[in-house]
């Protein structure tokens, strides 16, 4: 199984970006998936999470970008992906996608894909 994170790129402040994570492989099933990010100089921090529940998706957010980012995911793809709105110069860092993933033959793994950067100035 591998994730591919796309999506990454500058733009001004205020402005919009989609970020795309895409797991790749025969037979697996999305469970959850997440977008982390890291600024120079910071430690990696949860942006958003969505979880497979019995009762359907579990969404939660980082305070500093709930009500601006959105993620969701595609089943029928295996692709998650955040969109992000009214971006800040704050918002610059390198995004990281992880995944739980499910193969008959490995059971549920976490996966991590490459980072992208992400980069606000005006």
């Amino acid at each position: 199984v591998q994730l591919q994170a796309s999506g990454g790129g500058s733009v001004q402040p205020g402005g919009s970006l989609r970020l795309s994570c895409a797991a790749s492989g025969s037979s697996i099933i999305f469970n959850s998936g997440a977008w982390y990010r890291q600024a120079p100089g910071e430690q990696r921090e949860l942006v958003a999470r969505i979880l497979r529940t019995a009762s359907g998706d579990r969404i939660s957010y980082s305070p500093s970008v709930k009500g601006r980012f959105t993620i969701s995911r595609d089943n029928a793809k295996n692709t998650a992906h955040l969109q992000m709105n009214n971006l800040k110069p704050e918002d610059t860092a390198v995004y990281y996608c992880t995944a739980n993933i499910y193969t008959p033959a490995g059971g549920s793994v976490d996966y991590w894909g490459q980072g992208t950067l992400v980069t606000v100035s005006s």
